[in-house]
């Protein structure tokens, strides 16, 4: 007797409709998806969509895209197609959707409308994770990473070269006009006055449109070299009265710090009413990258701008330059939850610790105990500004290289020598050594588990959303894990 299969027909009809709450594990993560989803607040988003007219097709329900989102981006997929597309092939979009098929239009367009109002979910998220006893605030790691643009470092172009290259185009432009001239008047000898006009040669659209671009870049990076160097100027005139200011010093050196001072306000004044049309950097906190500037405020010949995403910079990775930008993360320490989280085009880490901090107090409601940061935040300015918000800081200190006994060691301060003895305390070196558990593994998780390799979106804006979302994905995962914990094991991470 021939050995029997178990049932199989794929297309037998069901008796009775089936269940979506039964395709899934009970404990699956979309499941756990459509319940925080219910907890959220989307007012926002809510009110956007009121407003329209309400003739035409109806929208999808938004707690629905929402969760839609936040499932993709949870699980590594970040492209509106792929997501559209998984709402077909994989069960668990299903039943986040419960059988709809928003087109990948209508996913990227939800996104970019209400990026703010999504990205606004992270404080919601984190919440919910300090609800659930995930965030302790003892200690914190804070770090950065270099992120690629959506833009090739091909694409961008010095200050000089925009300059030649202008020159160069304008040469052919004149001579492909000149020609254009020689060919009409031959034509109207052979074919009489009144011709129509033809529209202009391919050959010198595409020249006219290459120098528009490049006089377009131009203008905008002698313009943020114009305001680079008036700020600097600005920063020189405060430096100077505060030294006329101080009572300990002679009279004939303040009254020289006086003069200084108005002078640096002049100069700047002057760059800024020739050059500065409009104020180009936003008025957040987050450090901004200023292009290298001439006494005079014009670019310096090596000053670039970038053509598909002129917020990005040039930047090094791994030893190799990429186009990119720079991604902040504070990690709190207990259960690696992202306490707070920034982009910015600029690359030294330095000047991002303070808005890190300012942005922990913000989300939390209160500053861990310590904090930890490796060797590229270190300053003077940083570790008393760790001090002033009541949070003890462990940085890495800048060291000789080994193996270049001819390379002068970093100038030295009596808080960077303090910062030093400090981390060679068992204290220290216990408190410091916690950093790579913490922030290192995030990173991990988001780049290599999750497989985000660069941003989809272009300009400082939308990838701040972008990574935004990344990040409380990332919390939402950390609460997923904590709550689906086997008991045992539960209990042993709360000892």
């Amino acid at each position: 007797m021939a050995k029997s299969y178990r049932p199989w027909a794929p297309a037998q009809s069901y008796l009775l409709p089936p269940s979506p709450t039964e395709w899934l594990p009970e404990e699956h993560l979309a499941y756990f998806v459509l319940e925080v989803v219910d907890e959220l607040v989307i007012g926002e988003i809510e009110s956007v969509l009121q407003s329209k007219d309400h003739r035409g097709e109806r929208a999808y329900p938004p707690r629905m895209m929402v969760a839609l989102l936040l499932y993709a981006y949870s699980t590594g997929t970040f492209s509106s197609r792929k997501i559209a597309r998984e709402t077909y092939d994989d069960v668990a979009y299903r039943v986040i959707v419960a059988g709809a098929h928003p087109h990948f239009t209508t996913v990227n367009q939800f996104r970019l409308e209400h990026r703010h109002a999504l990205a606004g979910l992270f404080k919601q998220i984190l919440e919910l994770c300090q609800k659930a006893g995930l965030v302790k605030l003892g200690h914190i790691a804070i770090d950065g990473s270099k992120v690629k643009a959506n833009a090739s470092k091909h694409k961008a172009m010095s200050h000089d070269r925009m300059q030649s290259t202008e020159e160069k185009l304008t040469k052919e432009i004149d001579a492909l006009l000149a020609h254009a001239d020689d060919v009409d008047a031959a034509e109207d000898v052979l074919h009489g006055v009144g011709k129509d006009i033809e529209d202009l040669p391919a050959e010198l659209q595409r020249r006219e449109g290459r120098r528009a671009k490049i006089q377009e870049a131009k203008a905008v990076l002698e313009q943020e070299a114009a305001e680079a160097r008036a700020t600097e100027l600005r920063g020189q005139a405060e430096a100077h009265r505060e030294t006329a200011a101080d009572p300990d010093l002679p009279e004939r050196q303040r009254r020289t710090a006086v003069t200084l001072a108005e002078t640096r306000d002049e100069q700047a004044d002057d760059i800024a009413a020739e050059r500065v049309d409009s104020p180009l950097h936003s008025d957040d906190d987050l450090p901004r990258h200023q292009p290298p500037t001439e006494t005079d405020g014009e670019p310096t010949p090596e000053a670039q701008r970038n053509f598909t995403d002129p917020d990005s910079r040039i930047m090094v990775r791994d030893g190799a330059f990429v186009q990119a930008y720079n991604v902040q993360i504070a990690v709190d320490d207990a259960h690696q939850i992202i306490v707070a989280e920034a982009v910015g085009n600029q690359a030294p880490d330095a000047e991002y610790m303070e808005p890190m901090l300012t942005r922990v107090a913000q989300n939390c409601g209160a500053l861990p105990d310590c904090c930890t940061l490796d060797a590229g935040y270190c300053s003077d300015a940083n570790i008393h500004t760790a001090e002033h918000f009541g949070c003890e800081p462990f940085i890495a200190v800048n060291r000789q290289r080994r193996g270049s006994p001819d390379v002068a060691p970093p100038p030295s301060s009596p808080e960077r020598e303090a910062m030093r003895a400090l981390l060679k305390t068992p204290r220290g070196k216990q408190a410091y050594a916690r950093r790579k558990c913490t922030v290192e593994p995030v990173f991990g998780q988001i780049f290599a588990a999750r497989g985000f390799r660069q941003f989809l979106l272009r300009g400082l804006r939308k990838v701040r959303f972008e990574w935004t979302f990344l990040s409380l994905t990332h919390n939402l995962l950390k609460l997923f894990r904590a709550r689906h914990r086997p008991r045992g094991l539960a209990q042993a991470a709360a000892a």
